[in-house]
């Protein structure tokens, strides 16, 4: 099989049109198809079911995507360990994690890790569902959960505490509670009904209450930005990360001796990056300024 026609027809099953592939590779459209069905007839088999909306792999196709996504993946870790600097860390280094951590927390501090390595630039994906590292969507992740896949190095980073808190203006008015059973007479600011990387997110909700019987949320949203931007403008009571206590700096902790579950988070990256210098210094790097919070 040829490796031209393996990277154009891995364009195409990612692309799902011979258009957006030919944009992709920088390549006409005719010349894309071309490439497809002459990998078409060398191998025998239809790769592509061709309809009005685009295309769509068959199983043959499906089945050789797979191997050539495997491949090419391989082939970038290799590629990135290859040019990376003998002398000092140098190169892109691709970082997910989820989207209330990165915003909050890890991007405003990324300036002090480029003042170290000015050579190391970082694309940072933000996303509450894990990217799939083996397959080199990122290099490197920091989870909210143990990691779930055996092939990946895994580093404790920290554990996150939640503090209750409320806007003075917001207890003024309503009031401060002293116990759990209390929060039935406030306004709660929650996560929502989707599928945080946190278990247990809302545990405020059940608070002070029989289990399976717990409180409605006055606002439910789905961003630790939102939740801390609306408990700020005096709405309700909610529950924020410690990771973010510099920013809540102008609220006020209720209920402290209240303790949701605890969140463990860890660094992950595949076992090909090791040896990455990149790898080494950022993990390094966390590892500093998460110990300057507790």
């Amino acid at each position: 099989m040829d490796w031209d026609k393996l990277r154009v027809f891995h364009a195409v099953a990612e692309a799902g049109s011979f258009t957006h592939a030919g944009e992709t590779l920088n390549l006409s459209q005719s010349a894309v198809s071309r490439q497809i069905s002459a990998l078409e007839e060398a191998l025998q088999v239809p790769l592509f079911h061709r309809h009005a909306r685009g295309l769509i792999l068959t199983e043959q196709g499906e089945q050789l995507n797979r191997t050539v996504r495997e491949v090419f993946a391989k082939l970038a870790i290799t590629e990135a360990l290859l040019t990376e600097s003998k002398e000092k860390p140098a190169g892109r280094l691709k970082v997910t994690t989820t989207v209330g951590f990165g915003a909050s927390w890890l991007a405003p501090r990324l300036q002090g890790f480029f003042e170290m390595y000015p050579d190391v630039s970082v694309s940072l994906l933000l996303d509450d569902l894990d990217l799939d590292l083996a397959m080199r969507e990122a290099d490197v992740a920091i989870r909210m959960h143990p990691p779930k896949q055996p092939d990946l190095v895994q580093r404790h980073l920290m554990t996150i505490d939640w503090l209750i808190v409320a806007s003075p203006e917001y207890l003024k008015k309503h009031g401060v509670p002293q116990r759990a059973e209390d929060l039935d007479a406030h306004r709660l600011v929650l996560f929502g009904e989707y599928h945080p990387p946190v278990a247990d997110i809302n545990w405020l909700a059940e608070a002070g209450r029989r289990p399976g019987n717990p409180r409605r949320a006055a606002l439910e949203v789905n961003s630790t930005q939102a939740v801390l931007l609306a408990i700020r403008s005096g709405l309700g009571i909610g529950i924020l990360p410690d990771f973010m206590a510099a920013e809540v700096a102008d609220l006020v902790r209720v209920l402290p001796e209240l303790k949701g579950p605890k969140v463990e988070v860890f660094f992950v990256y595949p076992e090909e990056l090791r040896n990455s210098k990149r790898v080494a210094v950022f993990r390094d790097f966390l590892l500093t300024r998460l110990a300057e919070l507790h």
